[in-house]
C-alpha cells in the first residue's frame, strides 16, 4: 500500500483536495479533525496539566488555549509534544485498517507534515499551493482570524515556495474548481506507478 502526505499551508485548500481524493474512493486520514477529537476526550487532562485553566466542563477551550500560547513559540511546541504522539498512534492505526482492506493507496493530510519531520513516512508527499494574495484572502475570511495572528500562524509554517520545491506533486488552486480536478487526476495516476515502501518500513 503507497502511503501519501497530503499538506500545504493555511487558505491552500488542503481540504478541498481531500474531499476530491475521498471522492476518487480514496480513504484520507484527517490529522486537524484528529486534534480537534483529542481536545474533546483523551488529550484533555494533559493539556490541562500543562497549560491550567484551558479546559472548561471536560473539553479544550480551544480560544483560552489559543490565546495562552500563540505568542509564546516555546508553548507552541509543549503543545505539540503531547499532542503528536496521540496523533501518530491514531495515522497508523488508519494506515493498519487501510492495508487490511487491501487499499492501494492511502493519505494522511498532515498541514505540519514538514515542520514535524513527516515526509520522511511517505512514500510520496502531494503539496496544494496557491499565490500568497488568494491565500490571505481566504485566510482573512475565517473567524477570529486578525493580521496579528495571521502573521504568527504563517511563521509557524515552511515557506510555500520551499514546500513546493521538496514536493513530489503540487495541485495548484488558484483556477477553477475544475481545474485542480485535472491536476489531481493526473497525480493519482502518476502515484499508482509508485513503489510502496512506507508503510512496511516506518507504520509496521
Amino acid at each position: 500500500m503507497l502511503v501519501v502526505g497530503l499538506t500545504g499551508s493555511m487558505g491552500m485548500g488542503k481540504s478541498t483536495v481531500a474531499a476530491m481524493l475521498r471522492a476518487r474512493g480514496i480513504a484520507v486520514f484527517d490529522a486537524d479533525a484528529e486534534v480537534h477529537r483529542l481536545y474533546d476526550g483523551a488529550a484533555v487532562d494533559l493539556i490541562e496539566a500543562a497549560f491550567p485553566g484551558t479546559t472548561t466542563a471536560g473539553r479544550v477551550d480551544r480560544a483560552r488555549l489559543a490565546a495562552a500560547i500563540v505568542k509564546v513559540p516555546k508553548l507552541i511546541e509543549r503543545l505539540e509534544e503531547l499532542i503528536h504522539p496521540l496523533v501518530r498512534r491514531a495515522e497508523k492505526a488508519f494506515l493498519h485498517a487501510e492495508a487490511a482492506r487491501a487499499a492501494a493507496l492511502a493519505v494522511l493530510e498532515i498541514p505540519l507534515l514538514y515542520e514535524t519531520g513527516a515526509d520522511a513516512g511517505v512514500d510520496a508527499v502531494i503539496v496544494v499551493s496557491a499565490t500568497p494574495e488568494t491565500q490571505r484572502a481566504r485566510l482573512r475570511l475565517r473567524p477570529g482570524m486578525d493580521e496579528e495572528r495571521l502573521n504568527i500562524l504563517l511563521a509557524r509554517q515552511t515557506a510555500d515556495s520551499e514546500k513546493r520545491r521538496r514536493a513530489d506533486f503540487v495541485v495548484d488552486t488558484n483556477g477553477t474548481h475544475e481545474e485542480s480536478e485535472r491536476q489531481l487526476d493526473a497525480i493519482v495516476a502518476a502515484l499508482m506507478r509508485r513503489k510502496a515502501e512506507a508503510f512496511e518500513r516506518d507504520w509496521r
